[in-house]
């Protein structure tokens, strides 16, 4: 039988850390009384969680697998606190193999690869996910299917790190050689003439005209993975690519190629995206801690959502975030502020 509960034994939520997570990742709590005799429990939903650290004001609890909704609950043996409201992603597609962003169409479809190993024929390269979350298979002949982006007339564009092609593709799957000699083509991005930029990670920035010239557009350090590329409300194009040290940056290069480090301090910085109000999300881990980490525009950096083997996102017409491992694909309704949408 449980003691009889006094105020000073009813434990207390103030805050959670970060706003999201997905399955596996950690959601960092602070409050007090916590710990009476006994190490407390953590549930997420229904779930219990796996307590990593417990003190008598911090907890560390990892989500469990299955967990779809983010209500948090600490019980110290003697009382259990209010319901702390979180947001925990939702699986939408698993057996996958993505290594950079998913892109999204105008239409709210999903498109995500099965990318393989260097030199390796997977049977589905590409696959398209529709509202419905139904998942098809939309390119089957490609060799590492890497980098996604869509121009403004909604074709869609697939780099292949095996060949160093880039290729075009209608709403059909149907795919035709837009560029080759693209060296280990990556990471993909439009800017707002619809000129396409491409990532060689052995070391370049390629751009291409839409009339297919091709042009060196700037230099950088060989990355171990992938180049990642996104262009930002301010016209710069922002690239990550994670070399061997722990402490790897977010580079801004101009229209004019100019090179600088925006951000330094990441680990491991891959797929990156931005939001309406011009906040950089990037696939990274900061502080040890991993996930996507959200820069504000004053470059301001902080985990905004916690996860594992997280490899790119992008963001639906309905501002939803879709957030892609190295084998999954999750949903997580958050706004910027941390909260739920609408």
């Amino acid at each position: 039988m449980r003691k009889k509960q006094s105020a000073n034994t009813k434990p207390q939520i103030t805050r959670v850390e970060p706003v999201a997570a997905i399955p596996g990742g950690e959601f960092c709590i602070y409050g007090h009384a916590f710990v009476r005799d006994q190490r407390p429990t953590v549930k997420v939903g229904r779930l219990q969680a796996q307590v990593i650290i417990a003190s008598e004001d911090f907890v560390v609890a990892r989500v469990p697998d299955e967990a779809m909704v983010g209500e948090i609950v600490v019980d110290n043996g003697e009382a259990e606190t209010d319901p702390w409201i979180s947001i925990v992603g939702f699986r939408i597609a698993d057996s996958l193999h993505p290594v950079a962003n998913p892109v999204v169409d105008r239409y709210g479809n999903i498109y995500t690869t099965l990318s393989g190993s260097r030199g390796q024929k997977t049977p589905v390269a590409v696959y398209k996910i529709d509202l419905s979350y139904d998942v098809k298979p939309f390119i089957t002949d490609l060799m590492n299917a890497t980098g996604l982006a869509f121009d403004r007339e909604g074709l869609l564009y697939v780099s292949s790190r095996h060949d160093g092609i880039v290729y075009q593709v209608t709403d059909r799957g149907q795919m035709s050689v837009y560029v080759e000699g693209m060296g280990v083509a990556t990471g993909l991005a439009f800017d707002r003439e619809d000129n396409l930029y491409v990532g060689d990670r052995s070391g370049t920035i390629f751009k291409i005209s839409r009339d297919r010239q091709i042009f060196v557009f700037a230099t950088l350090e060989p990355s171990m993975a992938a180049y990642h590329l996104a262009f930002g409300p301010d016209d710069y194009l922002y690239v990550t690519g994670p070399t061997t040290s722990s402490y790897d940056c977010v580079y801004r290069i101009s229209p004019d190629g100019q090179v600088e480090v925006f951000y330094r301090g990441l680990g491991r910085p891959q797929g990156l995206a931005f939001d309406a109000q011009g906040n950089l999300y990037v696939a990274a881990s900061i502080g040890g801690r991993k996930g996507i980490v959200r820069i504000d525009p004053n470059r301001n950096a902080e985990l905004f959502v916690s996860g594992p083997n997280i490899v790119g996102l992008a963001f639906t017409p309905s501002r939803a975030m879709i957030v892609a491992t190295n084998s999954a694909l999750y949903r997580l309704d958050v706004d910027i502020e941390g909260k739920p949408l609408p």
